[in-house]
């Protein structure tokens, strides 16, 4: 375990998270330097999904503090929202409209100078360019998470939080996927990656938090 620190991208002091009769998480401690990489991994329901979760501030905690950025998650869930994205199950994507202009909505609503360039460059850099004027109703899974990801990278976060970021992936699409994922981590962007695919994983984060029934235990 990382030792608690001032420069941390996240701290979770003995947190634990309940749903009903069941906890999720249980006095998980546990903390990462800004700028370092967290290879997140766990067997199905070990609660990977909810401490993701949690950083992104959508679940507070049932026990115990979690400090993101040096800032306490539920006190300042709003301010922290700006510097954190989350790539989750749910793509968050505009059904009816085209991929261009679901990047272009989310380029005006973060204030960017030129939302239609910088759309147009980011579904180039997923490999969507050739489908950028094609309604995301129609799009395959692996190209909706392609457009998730320009999503995630549109916002230009400090901490960026991938559940299974190579889900639905084609080779190719994994093969970019650990690009993007490595150009984060050289722009000092804080990665934390769960994900099944572990070659891959162990291959882009420096740390690892193995979970077990909600607890952290040696992988």
């Amino acid at each position: 375990m990382t030792p608690h620190s001032a420069a941390a991208a996240l701290a979770l002091h003995d947190v634990s998270k309940r749903y009903g009769r069941r906890w999720a998480l249980a006095r998980l401690t546990y903390s990462l330097p800004a700028g370092r990489s967290l290879l997140l991994t766990g067997h199905n329901g070990s609660g990977k999904t909810t401490l993701l979760r949690m950083l992104a501030t959508a679940l507070s905690p049932t026990a115990g503090r979690v400090e993101v950025l040096g800032k306490d998650a539920v006190v300042h869930r709003d301010e922290l929202r700006r510097d954190v994205a989350l790539l989750s199950h749910a793509s968050f994507l505009y059904e009816d409209l085209t991929a261009h202009q679901n990047l272009t909505v989310l380029a005006r609503l973060l204030g960017h100078p030129s939302p239609k360039d910088a759309a147009e460059g980011l579904l180039g850099r997923v490999g969507l360019g050739k489908r950028s004027d094609n309604p995301v109703r129609g799009f395959s899974a692996g190209m909706r998470k392609r457009l998730a990801i320009a999503r995630l990278l549109m916002k230009a976060p400090t901490l960026a939080l991938l559940d299974e970021p190579f889900g639905e992936l084609d080779p190719e699409g994994i093969r970019e996927m650990e690009g993007i994922i490595a150009q984060l981590k050289s722009s000092g962007v804080t990665v934390v990656l769960a994900t099944h695919l572990i070659d891959q994983g162990l291959s882009l984060c420096e740390e690892r938090l193995h979970l077990q029934d909600g607890r952290a235990v040696l992988a």
